[in-house]
């Protein structure tokens, strides 16, 4: 049965600066749908939590995508 974890990165648009793993809750994931949508409400939530001024100095933002996990 497959399955969808989230993997995002925290970058910054200042020219120099590489985007960074980041650690998210580990869940799967029933359908692409689901982790999509989820990460994109995670990464308004990391934002926000890292503040007005963090973001607008460094220029922060996030990338994501969600990969298949097969389990068995």
């Amino acid at each position: 049965m497959t399955k969808f974890i989230l993997l995002m990165l925290i970058c910054s648009g200042i020219p120099g600066n590489e985007c960074k793993p980041m650690a998210t809750p580990f869940y799967e994931f029933e359908t692409y749908s689901q982790c999509i949508l989820y990460g994109y409400d995670y990464s308004g939530e990391i934002l926000r939590a890292m503040g007005q001024d963090f973001v607008e100095e460094h220029k922060a933002f996030t990338v994501f995508d969600c990969e298949e996990s097969t389990t068995i």
